[in-house]
Parts: C-alpha cells; structure tokens; sequence
C-alpha cells in the first residue's frame, strides 16, 4: 500500500445485529469501504438506514457483530471496553450535533479538556488550544464561556476541541444539525480547509446540500452501502 493511497479506515464485511427477545433486528449487512488518509467522506442515509450504527462502529463507540475493523493499523472489533477507550482517544476527533461543551467554562478550557485528560504537559496546553481555537476563527472569544457563545460558534470550539490531540481522523455527526444555514456553511467551508490541510473527515449527515461538501459521499440504504463514490463533484464541474 503506497503512502498516497494510505487506508487509514478498513470496514471489512461489517455486520450489526440486534438481538431482542422478540426479534432480531439487522441494522449493517455486510458493510465494506475504505477511507484513506486525507479524504473527506460523508456517509448519508434516510433514518433507520444503519448509518448511525456504522458511525459508532467507526467511532469505537460499539462494536459489530461481524467483520473486521481497523483504524490506523489497528483491528478494533475485537478490543475490550478500556481498549476502545484508548483507542478514541487517540485516534479519533469527535464532533457532535449537540456540542457537548461544558456551559460555564471558557472555550480555552473547554478545548484544553482532552489534552489534560490525554497527560499533555500543563505548559503545551494553552498554546496549543489558542493555536486551535485561531484556526477556527474564534481568536477573540477563547475567554467567554459556551453559553455566552451562538451555536455556531460553540460548534467551532468543538471543531478546536476534536483538533487538540491530533487525531488520525476527525468524527462529525450531524454537526450543522442545530445551527442556522449561514452559520451550517462556515462550518462545512472550516471543515473544506481542515481537509485540505491533510485531514481525514468522516461525516455523518442525512441532508444532502451538507454531505456534497465532502469529496465523497457514501450513502447508506437499509443497512448495506447503496452508492459510493464522487459524482456529486463531477456533476459540479459539469454545470449539471
């Protein structure tokens, strides 16, 4: 494998089933793709299509059923609870829907918050969440806390926050789903330059205007892969 086409993601005959007294419910069926270093991919699907289910498989968040996963090199269906744990956290930048910034604490240390958890020296934390917190535009609101911040701006920290331990590939779900349209496309034109800065994004998203910021789209239908690829762009440069 040369180093221009680097898998950092390998999803191998993936399968998750769930198993309830009454039924056995398939959520991925023999789900295969991969995602190599530097691509921005968005995964989309209607409701019930297996793409959240996939989304916490590729976060080391579950594990599937069946198949093989790795990330970075390494195999993670099979790791134990405080493996997976690890492996989050040094691999994968999260950033969700919902922020999951503490509300009453600054953005400096809310981007600082994984980096003491991670055991980075006390003295490269703050330099490095200011260097984060300036890439995402927010150079002048490092000292005001989440909820003195709009939504997009409380997006952008936890775009900062998913930076700061230098991930092998950042994690987005849903993440313009609850802030206005203006603000949606200054997230998708950060993430646009973070990928052209070399880093690997995996979106989640079910609105198609958001996933065609991602140079591929893999659309997921009821638990298998229904299309994957490119056109999107190639429709762009064609005028459609």
């Amino acid at each position: 494998m040369s180093n221009s086409k680097q898998a950092i993601i390998k999803a191998t005959h993936l399968s998750k089933v769930y198993h309830t007294e009454a039924v056995d419910t398939v959520a991925l069926n023999d789900v295969s793709f991969e995602i190599n270093k530097g691509e921005f991919v968005a995964i989309m699907g209607p409701s019930g299509s297996g793409k959240s289910t996939l989304m916490h498989i590729l976060g080391a968040l579950d594990r599937p059923t069946a198949g093989e996963y790795i990330l970075d090199g390494e195999s993670v269906e099979n790791l134990s609870d405080d493996a997976l744990s690890d492996i989050r956290n040094r691999k994968i930048g999260f950033v969700f829907q919902a922020y999951n910034l503490l509300p009453r604490t600054t953005a400096l240390r809310n981007v600082m918050l994984p980096m003491s958890y991670g055991g980075i020296a006390k003295e490269k934390q703050q330099p490095a969440a200011e260097k984060y917190l300036t890439m995402v535009g927010l150079s002048d609101r490092m000292w005001h806390t989440s909820n003195q911040l709009s939504g997009g701006q409380q997006q952008r920290v936890a775009i900062a926050r998913s930076l700061v331990m230098n991930p092998a590939i950042l994690l987005a779900d849903e993440p313009t789903g609850n802030i206005a349209s203006h603000q949606a496309a200054e997230i998708m034109n950060i993430f646009q330059d973070l990928n052209e800065q070399g880093h690997t994004i995996v979106m989640i998203t079910h609105e198609p205007d958001i996933a065609e910021h991602a140079k591929r789209i893999i659309h997921i239908l009821d638990g298998r892969i229904d299309k994957d690829g490119n056109d999107h762009k190639q429709r762009r440069i064609a005028g459609r």
